[in-house]
């Protein structure tokens, strides 16, 4: 989950907030990619598929912002 000081900061700077949305957006295609070649364990495919969704969550705020 994104911390109070980086909401400020994107809130207050449009361009570190779209940088932070672009970052985000990379990790979550790289964590799928990695989940679709992987032979993890289903415990580590779980952790992986939780850190996905809580950037997703992350993604959901940071697009409110630019509304």
């Amino acid at each position: 989950m994104l911390d109070n000081n980086t909401k400020k900061f994107c809130e207050d700077n449009p361009s570190i907030r779209d940088l932070k949305i672009k970052n985000i957006e990379h990790a979550i295609e790289q964590a799928e990619q990695i989940i679709k070649e992987s032979k993890m364990s289903q415990d580590e495919l779980s952790f992986l598929k939780r850190k996905i969704s809580d950037s997703r969550q992350d993604l959901e705020v940071l697009y409110l912002m630019k509304v």
